[in-house]
């Protein structure tokens, strides 16, 4: 079946930001010069936490070639063989960097790149004798895998990246690492909804639900104001388009339900004003969604005045294809509520 896109908000990318912090003393002093990024304007980004995996904020993007660059060149035998904890996490850094890289390009070869030094990093690294630095590697690798497995649309690969995940939380657990663990629940929720999507499976929709549920539970709005905004959203698109293979008007208004704690979450904390406006569109197709489903005129006809306002008030905060998106629905649900009025 054909399941309803969604916009799905993704965390900042901690361990690429480390990354880069961690790997500044690698680049000249020329090279330093474009390390972060221009504020002297403020510019709306009203893509930010949508892009995918490899986003963040304190540095420039226009210095991730010179440090892979940078990170290769010191990556040799002899440091691996005299060093061999400081070439793997030279690794590490420099898989996540290969992965913005990836991320920025669209490139899948980059990612494949980005796996295989992680990869690397994991002959070094075991469970047993270095458990935190195996299971952050765990962790990078499956958010690796993640985004190539949805640039490529490719399920082997998304499972691998489920896999990855759960290896990590053999290491963070609940009890031990809170804020790991809470923090890779999220990314094995979009994981598993992404997988489902290719699978056409309800379980894995099911599994991606549990997933998050299970971080919205640890997560608290005051000091993860936006993680717990992006659980609830990417719970209720995962409960939209298991509804939508289930057929099931219930299961679709608990999608409604957690869209619109998102939406709360967005509002209240205050965070920026077109993440609140992007839950409020999943809401809202999600309602359009149960209209056709369950033939309510009434609430097409609310539906579609829903996506008016939304174009009318929120103009400066719709991407571009957002925009063309509330305006098909708003069309779709006028022409719904026309027909059932005849």
């Amino acid at each position: 079946m054909n399941y309803t896109g969604n916009i799905i908000l993704y965390p900042l990318n901690r361990a690429l930001e480390t990354a880069v912090s961690d790997s500044r003393d690698l680049l000249t002093a020329e090279q330093s010069e474009f390390l972060f990024p221009d504020r002297s304007v403020a510019i709306a980004d009203n893509f930010l936490h949508t892009r995918g995996n490899y986003e963040q904020l304190r540095f420039s993007t226009r210095v991730y070639q010179d440090m892979s660059n940078a990170l290769q060149a010191v990556l040799t035998e002899d440091l691996r063989a005299s060093k061999p904890l400081e070439w793997a996490e030279a690794q590490n850094r420099l898989g996540n960097i290969l992965g913005g890289l990836g991320q920025l390009q669209h490139d899948t070869a980059l990612y494949e790149r980005a796996v295989n030094a992680f990869n690397c990093a994991l002959e070094v690294y075991s469970q047993e004798n270095t458990p935190l630095e195996w299971a952050e590697t765990q962790a990078n690798l499956a958010t690796a895998l993640q985004a190539q497995g949805r640039l490529m649309s490719d399920a082997k690969l998304l499972n691998k990246a489920v896999d990855a995940y759960t290896a990590a939380l053999l290491v963070y657990t609940k009890k031990d690492h809170p804020e790991a663990w809470k923090l890779v629940m999220i990314q094995q929720g979009i994981s598993l909804h992404s997988y489902g999507l290719l699978l056409k499976g309800n379980r894995t929709f099911q599994k991606s639900v549990v997933a998050y549920k299970n971080a919205i539970a640890e997560l608290d709005a005051d000091n993860y104001a936006f993680e717990l905004a992006a659980a609830h959203n990417n719970c209720g698109a995962a409960l939209h388009n298991l509804a939508e293979s289930e057929e099931n008007p219930a299961r679709f208004e608990e999608a409604i339900r957690s869209y619109e704690k998102g939406w709360t979450v967005c509002m209240e904390q205050q965070l920026p004003v077109h993440l609140s406006v992007l839950c409020r569109i999943n809401k809202s197709t999600a309602r359009g969604v149960l209209a056709e489903l369950t033939n309510d005129i009434r609430l097409a006809d609310d539906v579609a005045d829903e996506f008016e306002i939304i174009l009318e008030c929120f103009p400066h905060a719709l991407q571009p294809l957002c925009a063309q998106h509330c305006e098909a629905q708003k069309e779709k649900m006028r022409a719904l509520a026309t027909a059932g009025n005849r």
